[in-house]
């Protein structure tokens, strides 16, 4: 476990002989990545449980969601019960009870827990616009369509006293006072803030004009509320005397949606329709940092973490995203910095790196782990690049560009290999290395696929002409015995990789252009994309159609790739969207993964089949957890679409530098649950997952597990083990 952690500290102090991490040794717990993707339409409304670790959502899906924050994913099934969209939803004091309001005109209370509804629903006349607990949570609020605020007893289902009138408009967002004794709310439509004893429904002074209140917040200390407004700025009041303190906080380009204080009072954070959220001092009203942005549409909702640590917002997008309130990074943020389309992206074989291109015409490296460019572009082609990637050792990269040409460079310092391979007449659309790295294909919008010798740059044989249209893709198979092709004549094609020819039929089945193809890793099946917006599977030796094809997204699908184990397929839409599928019966496997604002140009699965990484029109690059479907950081530096990406991996176990003398027979490996083994299947140790990522020990051997983290170092000289395990403590008796 971290070093840094009160366990970890008191564990080491009894377990002396215990397993060393010499490197690479975590301080503490890792945060996961988290964009949660669930609700099938916008999300309205969230709140934080007040022990931070679940958050609900509401959403014009007219489903509630409750979210697990540590592992970002959703716990059990969507709250359904509402017959229009959530507009409002709010964790109970004591975190046991979550209450919803919606346009159907009623209330719901569910169990936290089990998600069951609690009583029957509150009914009103109007539509709900907001709901809020008392802190003592006796009571809660909410306030409607119909310009009032109802006070509800939460335990007896009953309505406490008259409604609270005043507003002549619609009443948009209510709150308590952290004492419980005031309320405000605010309208959009009579421009007002209004203040009200909580015990008696009397109204406090006169409306606080305000413009058209969206949302509105106490600070912690209640000495002062907050109000966002649709003409996109935030004022902030005295809680005591109504006036207005200082100037109206300007910055926001569109519509402020929601505001609210951080827990210790010193930042106000608002979300808006000009999809960024933005933060406050709450003080001086100066903005701080820069704008968050992540969200495809309007930002609806935002609200804090009750630690302060996190802010979580939910979007038109349908999405709720986690963003680190220090440094105000998207936690699971894309890799930007291209200046267009990012046209390719691949992976090294050993995960650490990521390459992209983008029509901006430029290149770049990437540090898989941290997201960060790596170097300064990579330079050469005097137009975009379309098609990258790795060598099998991970040595070199190169990149098929609109000029025709294809360029190597050196993956590690980035410097130019030789002088480009010459001979297309056109752009350079798909390349591919052979699987012992000796050979390069590429094919050409001119139609023609080319061999080439990864060496010297010469190319090997004449070009293949059987294309009647130009070739957008091209592929080795497994055993490099064969090279495939896909093109606009809505054929795929099979060649001998020695000889150039032709093998059986192309196959004609699809209606459409080809875009993408790759072969299953055993070799049997080809995979292909196409215009026609669906993935279809073919025998790779006969060429015959395997089931049916995949059916799913609403664009053209412009890559496919398979699973490193061959279970799954992965591919990338003009709709935006990414599917994973089985590849034995063909069906969607979980819901489409959606983050990306443009087009789905390039997919690729990291070398471990633990991540998935992703290439878009949008600019960015992302990497997902390939099981969760969650989101990491995106990758930013293109300023132009992506349109390839790859990825690189070493399965190789060799002995570190001072373990010359070792045995054969300790070559070892780790099985999917993190069990070290020697050649015979003994156990060695148990690696935990944060660990599992480019494990070698330094007196034994050199475990480089197929990850993309980081390398992480073991002491054997002390460790007790097999027979002697019970050593590992100093209280064992000798």
């Amino acid at each position: 476990m971290p070093s840094q952690t009160p366990l970890s500290r008191l564990l080491s102090k009894e377990f002396t002989r215990a397993l060393k991490i010499r490197v690479g040794s975590l301080a503490s717990w890792p945060v996961r990545p988290l964009e949660w993707t669930g609700h099938t339409l916008g999300v309205e409304c969230l709140s934080c449980s007040p022990d931070g670790t679940r958050v609900v959502t509401g959403s014009r899906d007219k489903t509630i969601r409750i979210w697990d924050v540590e592992a970002g994913a959703a716990v059990g099934e969507p709250l359904m019960g509402h017959e229009y969209m959530v507009t409002s939803v709010a964790y109970s004091p004591d975190g046991r009870y979550i209450i919803s309001g919606s346009e159907d005109r009623t209330i719901r209370i569910w169990d936290a827990e089990s998600g069951a509804v609690v009583s029957s629903p509150v009914e009103h006349d109007s539509l709900i616009t907001s709901v809020a607990y008392s802190p003592d949570g006796r009571h809660f609020i909410f306030g409607s369509y119909d310009n009032t605020i109802r006070v509800w007893d939460a335990e007896a289902g009953t309505a406490v006293g008259s409604p609270l009138e005043g507003h002549t408009g619609t009443v948009s967002s209510v709150a308590y006072s952290p004492d419980g004794r005031r309320i405000i709310s605010g309208s959009s439509s009579d421009e007002t803030v209004r203040i009200w004893d909580a015990a008696t429904g009397v109204a406090i002074g006169n409306p606080l004009k305000a413009d058209e209140v969206s949302s509105v917040a106490y600070s912690p200390d209640g000495r002062r509320f907050a109000s966002g407004s649709l003409n996109r700025t935030i004022r902030i009041w005295d809680a005591e005397t109504g006036a207005a303190v200082g100037k109206p906080i300007e910055g926001h380009t569109d519509w402020v949606r929601s505001i609210v204080y951080s827990p210790n009072g010193r930042y106000i954070i608002s979300a808006s329709e000009d999809r960024t959220i933005r933060i406050w001092d709450a003080d001086t009203g100066v903005l701080v940092g820069t704008p968050l942005k992540g969200h495809a549409g309007l930002v609806q909702c935002v609200v804090y973490s009750p630690d302060g640590r996190y802010i979580f917002s939910g979007g038109s997008d349908g999405e709720v995203r986690m963003w680190d309130a220090e440094t105000g990074t998207p936690i699971g943020k894309p890799l930007e910095g291209h200046g267009g389309s990012l046209r390719a992206i691949a992976y090294s074989p050993d995960g650490r790196r990521i390459v992209s291109a983008s029509n901006d015409s430029t290149t770049r490296m990437w540090d898989s782990e941290t997201g960060d460019a790596v170097g300064p572009p990579l330079e050469g082609h005097t137009d975009q690049g379309i098609s990258a990637a790795f060598s099998p050792d991970g040595l070199h990269v190169i990149l098929g560009s609109y000029d025709g040409t294809i360029r190597m460079w050196d993956a590690k310092t980035g410097a130019p290999v030789g002088n480009p391979l010459l001979g297309h007449d056109s752009s350079v659309l798909s390349v591919a290395y052979s699987p012992n790295g000796r050979r390069i294909v590429s094919g050409s919008f001119d139609g023609t696929v080319r061999i080439w010798d990864a060496e010297t740059g010469a190319a090997v044989g004449s070009p293949l002409k059987e294309h009647t249209g130009l070739v957008q893709s091209v592929a080795y198979s497994p055993d490099g015995r064969h090279i495939s092709s896909g093109s606009t004549d809505c054929t795929i094609r099979t060649w001998d990789a020695e000889t150039g020819a032709a093998v059986g039929e192309p196959i004609k089945r699809h209606t459409n252009w080809v875009r993408s193809i790759a072969y299953s890793p055993d070799g049997r099946h080809i995979i292909s994309g196409c215009d026609d917006h669906n993935i279809r599977i073919w025998d790779a030796e006969t060429g015959a159609l395997v089931g049916n094809p995949l059916e799913g997204h609403s664009g053209l699908v412009h890559s496919v790739a398979y699973s490193p184990d061959g279970r799954y397929i992965l591919s990338g839409s003009a709709d935006c969207t990414i599917r994973i599928w089985s590849a034995e019966t063909g069906a969607a496997v979980g819901s489409p993964i959606k983050g990306h604002s443009g087009w789905v140009e390039s997919v690729s699965y990291s070398p471990d089949g633990r991540h998935i990484i992703s290439g878009s029109g949008d600019h960015t690059i992302r990497i997902w957890d390939a099981e969760a479907s969650t989101l990491g950081k995106p990758l930013e530096g293109h300023s132009n679409p992506v349109r390839s990406i790859t990825h690189f991996i070493t399965h190789s176990i060799t002995h570190s530098p001072d373990a010359q003398d070792v045995h054969a027979d300790l070559y070892a490996k780790t099985d999917v649950e993190g069990w070290v083994k020697d050649s015979t299947g003994a156990l060695l140790y148990w690696v935990p997952n944060e660990y599992r990522t480019g494990l070698h020990t330094c007196a034994l051997l050199t475990i480089p597990l197929t990850s993309n983290i980081r390398s992480v170092s073991l002491d054997f000289d002390d460790f007790a083990f097999g027979t002697s395990w019970t050593q590992i403590s100093k209280s064992a008796p000798s």
